[in-house]
Formats: C-alpha cells, structure tokens, sequence
C-alpha cells in the first residue's frame, strides 16, 4: 500500500478556531492520542507566539509513532536569520521537524510583509538552509500559493524553488483561504510534481466546503502529505477534517494513512479530542458521527439487516463506529429485533419477548417517550423486559431546595440518600439550578461505589413541554446526553414533574455506564 503522510495540525491551525483553546495539559493528552493513533507527522505550535507553547515543547516527550513538529515564519525582512527571535524560538525546542511558513502571493509580499519580491526570495532560501543545517527536517509551507499560482505563477513557482535551494524536504502547497476550485488544485499540484520531484503536501482550508475534496484530489494529482485537523476544527471555516481523509483514503483509494490495526481507533480518538477540545462532534459527520451508520426507514434497516452493504459503503468496525437502528413510533419487529439480539442473539422476530419488547415502547411512546434519539434508555428498557437487568442502586430519598436570590452561580441545593452493596451514603451539592444540583449529588454518591463515575459528565440537556390540553397537566419530556470523555450516550425521561423527567434520565444515563463497564458488579 502506497504510504500517505498524515500531518495532524489541531494544536496549531485547530486552535485558530473560534471558541477553541487548549491548556498544556490539554495538548500533552491531545499529541498522545494523535500519536497512537498513528499519524506521520503533529503540528504542535509556535513557540515564538505564546509562553504556552513554548512550554508545550519543554515537557513534550519522545513520540511512539509520529514526529513532533514546531511552526514558525522565515524571518523577517532586513534581519539576519540567526537574529530574528522568532527562529531562536523554533531553534530552542529541538523538534525532528520545523514547518516554516513564507509568502507565495506577490500581493501579500508587497501589501501585507510589504517587502521586496527578492527579499522574501531570500528570506525563505536563508531561513530553510539555516534549520537545515542545524540538522532538522524542514517542512515549507506555501502560504497562499493557489492564489499566488492563479494571479503570477512564475513568481510562486520561484518562492518553491528557493526553498528547494535551502533543502526542504518537503514542500507543502496551501489553500489558505479555502476557495481554490478541485480542477485548479488538480492542475497546479501536478504541474509542481513535474517541476519538482520533491515530497509534496496538500493543505486545504475549509472556506467553501471543499478541503476534503481538495486534499483528495491533490493525492491523486501526486502529493504524498495531507495537512489539516482531525476534527476539521481551525480558522474561520475550519481545515480539511483529517478523520474523513484518512479514512476515505484507507477505505476508498487502498492508501496507508495510519496502521492498518490502528484505523478501528479512529472514532474512539475523534471523539476524545473532541471532548478534551469541547467540541460537539457532529452526529452526521461522515465515518465517526453518531449517525453515520444510524438506520431509521424501514427499507433501510430491512435491508441492512439482510445484507449490510446494500446501504452501508463500509463495515462501521472499520473505523471503530457501530451500527445503531433507531427506534420510533412506526418501529416494527424488525427493528426492534436488531436491538434486541445485541443483548440475547438468539431471539427471533417471532419470540415473545421481542413482542413483549415492542409493546412496551408502544406504551410508553403513549405516554410521551420517543426512543428515537435515546439508544441508551432503550437497552436499558429491554434489558428490563428480557429480565436480565438489576439496578446498580437504589434511591431511599432526594430533596431540592431551592434559594432566591442564588448566592453565586449556585441556585439549588440537592440532597441525596441512595442505597448500593447493602450500605446506604448521603450526599449534597449545590448547583447552578435544581437539575444540576441533583446530578452532582447524584454522582458524589455514587462515586463510593462506582469510582468510575467520576469521569461522567452532562454535554447536552433538551427539555420539551408536550402538548395538552390542560397546561397544568402537560408532561415533559428530557432528554440528557453523556459522556465519559471516550463514548457518548443519550437517555430520556418522561414526567409532569420536570425534577422528576430528569431524575429518570439521569438515572438511566448512569445505569447504562455501569452496564457498559462493569455488569457483575450489580445489586
């Protein structure tokens, strides 16, 4: 298999995105994963812009897998290279590889570093040879090159050529503003392939939805890097999402992106880094979402349950996602079957308890539930129908109470007594509404029993009045999503009560993580 470099930049481009910002610790865990899961090459900062990164480039140890690489510009106009600070900054952390950056858009030459076209020449060839013959491998990063291609071609093809002639090993062409058409990304990549013949990287920002397409098409046009992020995350639009690379080139093309053992970890680290970034991960991004293998239309999940690949392109084990049917109010045997034989394989459509199954979410969609968006409380209802599930705990009492004006951020106060393994705790805590206060309460107590619980966290809690005629008797319905910081999972409850709507939810949220992680260990 033809090897394509995968160079990981969500450390840097990725915390150019809005609402993004990484502590130390964050990026210490975040290049750990990276790592793992294989990828050639990972973008860690610039030391030269912030003391956090430079401290990043302190503590960060030797990689299993990929090389750490520090970022930073060619020097700048009228310096010496070995005077400019920022190249003593990218000198001072003594990674394998530095990516330099220069201007490959005479328009940003003259309007913006507003310096000469030979001059920048010139600072791109001194400061590559310069890391060069400091020992390190040096990555360039044409900045604007599609741009500067399109409007003077023969100056862009100059700014390569000088890195050439410092020794880069690598030249990398950039989209930076995202708008190169695919067939323009097609015909300048080879074009630099026939001048060349050096190592050529692809990176394509996100501006009109094309950076995946872009990249894609760049490696069939001859480049063997794709930069960008795994989550897609970065400046204004965001990067080419480097999951969907990967895998589209893995599965599709027959490319080595990551080790073909580590590809089934590609969700699991998707979805870690978008927990340690606080990033929601889109249910239908495309391999790792929610929803990518989520089935609905009867004739879909008919069809599945025959034959998988009549509507799904690959095996969801493939990249470490699952298979999910979801269940609603026109839900047949069928579908519910396929959740039930995740539990006990050996039921038919005809059993009764998968009847028995099915009547009961009839009862309860009567009575407001919809499972559709809840997989978790719908195995936990099964379970609870074929007779296999216990309860990890029992409540004996809670009490909210409630204060006005709140001291603080906290409002309410919850007060818990719950029993488990023969001996009861009680726990309070306060929180920032009655909800809130009852889940960290909740938790606190449970935690003596089940340390595991610890690292569970709310990420999305829905509320909906359902319609009645009376609204005094309406009841609500919550919905509660969760997490452990490496799988997600979304439970339901149903009450006139809203307290009482998320307490049901609450419980099943934590029911479903003790089920998952430690089934023996159960009343």
């Amino acid at each position: 298999m033809k090897r394509i470099e995968i160079f990981d930049s969500t450390l840097r481009d990725g915390a150019q995105g809005e609402g993004i910002s990484f502590s130390v610790e964050d990026k210490l865990s975040i290049t750990a994963a990276l790592d793992e899961l294989g990828v050639s090459y990972i973008e860690a900062g610039n030391p030269g812009s912030n003391p956090k990164d430079l401290e990043f480039f302190t503590r960060a140890t030797s990689l299993r897998h990929a090389k750490l690489c520090a970022f930073g510009s060619t020097r700048r106009h009228g310096i010496r290279v070995e005077d400019d600070k920022n190249v003593r900054s990218l000198e001072k952390t003594s990674t394998p590889a530095v990516a330099i950056f220069g201007k490959s858009w005479d328009l940003h030459v003259t309007d913006v570093i507003r310096t000469s076209l030979e001059e920048n020449i010139a600072m791109i060839r001194e400061t590559i040879a310069y890391f060069k013959s400091h020992g390190r491998e040096v990555l360039f990063d044409a900045e604007h090159f599609f741009d500067g291609y399109a409007k003077n071609k023969t100056y862009a093809l100059a700014t390569l050529r000088a890195a050439c002639e410092g020794g880069a090993d690598v030249l990398c062409l950039c989209d930076t503003r995202g708008a190169t058409y695919l067939t323009d990304i097609n015909a300048a990549v080879m074009d630099v392939c026939r001048t060349f013949g050096k190592r050529l990287a692809i990176h394509c920002h996100n501006d009109t939805g094309m950076a995946v397409a872009g990249s894609m098409i760049a490696v069939d046009a001859g480049a063997t890097q794709v930069q960008g992020t795994l989550l897609g995350i970065g400046e204004r639009c965001g990067n080419a999402n480097l999951a969907t690379v990967i895998a589209n080139l893995q599965t599709k093309r027959g490319f080595s992106c990551v080790p073909a053992e580590q590809l089934t970890k590609l969700t699991s680290t998707v979805r870690y880094v978008a927990e340690t970034a606080n990033v929601t991960l889109p249910g239908d991004a495309p391999y790792v979402g929610g929803s990518a293998f989520a089935h609905k239309g009867g004739m879909h999940i008919d069809g599945v349950m025959k034959l998988p690949r009549s509507f799904e392109h690959i095996d969801p084990e493939t990249v470490g996602n699952e298979r999910r049917f979801l269940l609603s109010e026109v839900s047949g045997r069928t579908t519910v079957l396929a959740a039930v034989q995740r539990i006990d394989p050996t039921l038919t459509k005809d059993s009764p308890e998968v009847k028995a199954v099915v009547a009961r979410i009839k009862e309860l969609e009567f009575e407001g539930y919809q499972f559709e968006g809840a997989q978790a409380t719908v195995e936990l209802l099964i379970r609870k129908v074929l007779g296999v599930y216990k309860p990890f705990f029992e409540l004996e009492q809670y009490k909210i109470i409630g204060e006005q004006p709140p001291v603080g951020d906290k409002s309410d106060t919850a007060v818990i007594r719950l029993r488990a393994f023969g001996k009861s705790e009680i726990s309070a805590a306060q929180g920032d509404g009655p909800v809130h206060a009852l889940d960290i309460a909740l938790k606190k107590a449970l935690t003596v029993f089940y340390p595991a619980i610890k690292h569970v966290r709310l990420t999305d809690y829905k509320v909906r009045v359902m319609e009645s005629r009376s609204a005094t008797a309406s009841k609500v319905r919550v919905l509660i999503e969760t997490t452990d910081g490496t799988a997600s999972w979304t439970t339901v409850g149903v009450s006139p009560d809203i307290i009482a709507a998320s307490w049901i939810a609450l419980v099943d949220s934590i029911e479903y993580k003790l089920t998952k992680d430690q089934p023996q260990k159960q009343l």
